[in-house]
């Protein structure tokens, strides 16, 4: 599966009764998306974007918040000046799930 395959699959409902995904298919789905990505210490997904300025981080967030909302998969968002923070895990199972993965390429998209 590509990037741009991840990009063209919409979001599901992860209910309680998933399980968060194992390290091998985690390892799979990194594969998948953009190496900036990086699993942090908590076993969410993380990446940072770099901008000239504050308003085009806060740009960018806002244009996240729009794909979060239509995906119904919510990243949390910390933005600085020049820089947006994207930290990405499926908060109802504590761990990543497809979807974590599905919404990076798709913001990656935004980036480009």
């Amino acid at each position: 599966m590509s990037v741009s395959q991840l990009g063209q699959e919409k979001c599901q409902v992860c209910e309680g009764y998933i399980n968060p995904l194992g390290l091998d298919d985690i390892k799979h789905y990194m594969t998948e998306i953009d190496s900036e990505w990086q699993v942090n210490e908590k076993g969410h997904l993380v990446r940072q974007y770099k901008f000239k300025n504050f308003k085009e981080a806060l740009d960018f967030a806002n244009k996240i918040g729009k794909l979060a909302e239509e995906e119904g998969h919510h990243p949390n968002l910390i933005v600085g000046w020049g820089r947006c923070t994207i930290e990405l895990w499926s908060h109802n199972i504590k761990g990543l799930s497809k979807n974590d993965f599905i919404l990076s390429s798709k913001i990656d998209a935004l980036g480009e």
